[in-house]
C-alpha cells in the first residue's frame, strides 16, 4: 500500500518558536487546518512508528490508525529482508528538526552498552537498541561534533586558563606532551582532561566560568579579538544555559557547520550537541540517548566518559559525504555504515514533468520539502496532492509517479533501509 501520513510534533523548549520553525513552516503547509500558536516552540516532528510519537495514517480505505499498529498487521508492506532482520518492525524513524536553543551534550550507547543501561535503568533508557543517526542541513546548520584535533585543545589549554584550573597541571601537560611525545597516548590523556572537567565539583566550575564569561565579556567590549578563547559561543551558550558544566566542552568538540543539503553521520560513542539551524534526521528507532551538560535533563556523567569514543579528528571529517545515485540522476544517497537506514536527497529539476519514485525492497517514507506535485500509484486509494510539507508511507516494491505541478522542480527526502 501506499497512503498519506500526519506526523508528530514534539513541543521540546529547544525549539524554533511559532512559523520561525521548519517544522512549524513544513506541518502548517501541508494541513491548513493545523493551528501554529505563535509564541509555543515546535522543535521535531517525527514521521515513524516510534511509540513516543507513532504517524497517523490519512487513508479512506484503513481508519483512523497509526502506522506502528498498520505495519504490526502488514508487516510484509516492511519488505522480506527487512521485516527478517529486524522483527517485523520498521527499523528506522525519520524526523525533522528546528533547533534554537543548544541541544544537551550527549551520545548514544551501542547495541551491547544500550542493553545494559536498559537493564539497569529503564527509566532513563527506554529500550534496549542503539542510535546511529544522520542529520542533513535543511538551513545552514551548527553542531558540535567529536573530540577536536588535540593540538587546538591543547591551544586552548593555554589561552584558557579557567579551563586548564578544572582539568589541573597535571592532566594539562600529559595531554601537551602526548602531542609530540605519544600518539598513542592521545586518547587516553584526552579521556583523562575530559572527566576532569565533566566531574569538577559544581561550585569551583560555576565559579571559573563565572571568571570566564567575565572576561571574555570586557575583552568583547574593548573590541578585542575573543576567537582564542572561543568567545562567541562560549557567551551565546552560557545565555542559554547559565552556570552549566557544558558550556566547558566547546574548547573539546569540533564546531561543525553544516550548509543545505550537507550532512552528519553519528555513530555509537560519539559526542555531540546541535546548536542551531534545521534539518532532516534519519536513525535507528531508540530513543536512548546519554546525557552530560547544556541541558535540565537526567544527566549521567559517568557513563558518557566513559563510553565517548576519544579519537581527535578535524571537524572537516565529520561532513558525509552523499554519492549520486548511477541508476538515476536526481537521487544522491547518504549511506551510512550501520543496516538500519539510508537516505536519498531527491531534487527534480524543472525541465521533468513527469518523475518515478522507483520501487525498493524496503518500506520507506517520502518527505517534500519543495514543490508540488500529483502523485499517483496502484497501491493508493487514490490520487495523492503533494506539496511542501507532505509525508508517504510506501510499501516495499511498490513506485509512485509524480506528475509535476510547480514550474521550479522539486525537493524530497526519502528514508529506507537498504539491507
Amino acid at each position: 500500500a501506499v497512503f498519506p501520513l500526519a506526523g508528530v510534533m514534539q513541543n521540546y523548549a529547544w525549539g524554533k518558536v511559532g512559523l520561525e520553525s521548519e517544522v512549524a513552516k513544513l506541518v502548517a503547509s501541508s494541513d491548513p487546518l493545523v493551528h501554529i500558536e505563535p509564541d509555543r516552540p515546535y522543535a521535531e516532528l517525527w514521521m515513524g512508528a516510534h511509540p513516543r510519537g507513532d504517524a497517523v495514517i490519512r487513508d479512506n480505505r484503513i481508519g483512523q490508525q497509526t502506522l506502528g499498529q498498520w505495519i504490526a498487521d502488514n508487516p510484509g508492506c516492511l519488505g522480506a529482508k527487512v521485516k527478517d532482520t529486524f522483527g517485523g518492525r520498521l527499523p528506522f524513524l525519520f524526523k525533522v528538526l528546528s533547533v534554537n536553543t543548544a541541544l544537551s551534550i550527549q551520545a548514544h550507547p551501542s547495541k551491547d552498552l544500550a542493553a545494559k543501561l536498559h537493564a539497569q535503568f529503564p527509566e532513563h533508557y527506554p529500550d534496549d537498541n542503539h542510535k546511529p543517526e544522520m542529520a542533513i542541513a535543511l538551513t545552514p546548520f551548527e553542531a558540535l561534533c567529536g573530540f577536536r584535533p588535540v593540538e587546538e585543545i591543547v591551544s586552548f589549554l593555554q589561552s584558557v586558563p579557567e579551563l586548564r584550573a578544572l582539568i589541573g597541571d597535571v592532566a594539562a601537560e600529559q595531554l601537551e606532551r602526548s602531542v609530540s611525545d605519544d600518539p598513542r597516548g592521545v586518547s587516553s590523556a584526552l579521556r583523562v582532561c575530559f572527566t576532569r572537567v565533566m566531574k569538577s565539583e559544581k561550585k569551583f566550575f560555576v565559579d571559573q566560568l563565572n571568571m570566564l564569561v567575565k572576561r571574555i565579556s570586557q575583552e568583547a567590549a574593548e573590541g578585542k579579538d575573543t576567537s582564542g578563547s572561543n568567545g562567541e559561543l562560549l557567551l551565546r551558550l552560557h545565555s542559554q544555559y547559565p552556570g552549566d558544566i557544558g558550556c566547558f566542552t566547546i574548547y573539546f568538540l569540533n564546531l561543525v557547520r553544516l550548509e543545505p543539503g550537507e550532512a552528519m553521520f553519528l555513530g555509537a560513542n560519539e559526542p555531540h550537541a546541535y546548536l542551531h539551524g534545521d534539518c532532516v534526521e534519519l536513525m535507528a528507532c531508540s530513543d536512548n540517548t546519554v546525557r552530560a551538560g547544556l541541558t535540565p535533563k537526567f544527566i549521567d556523567v559517568l557513563t558518557l566518559c566513559e563510553m565517548l569514543n576519544y579519537t581527535p579528528a578535524p571537524s572537516s571529517s565529520k561532513i558525509f559525504p552523499a554519492t549520486q545515485s548511477p541508476l538515476d540522476p536526481s537521487v544522491y544517497l547518504y549511506d551510512p555504515p550501520v543496516p538500519d537506514f539510508t537516505l536519498m536527497k531527491i531534487e527534480i529539476p524543472s525541465s521533468i514533468k513527469l518523475y518515478l519514485v522507483s520501487a525498493v525492497d524496503s518500506a520507506s517514507i517520502l518527505l517534500v520539502i519543495q514543490g508540488t506535485a500529483v502523485g499517483t500509484s496502484t497501491a493508493a486509494a487514490s490520487e495523492m496532492t503533494l506539496r511542501r510539507g507532505s509525508v508517504v508511507f510506501i510499501s516495499a516494491n511498490e513506485s509512485i509517479s509524480l506528475h509535476l505541478s510547480s514550474p521550479d522542480g522539486m525537493l524530497l527526502f526519502r528514508a529506507c533501509c537498504l539491507l
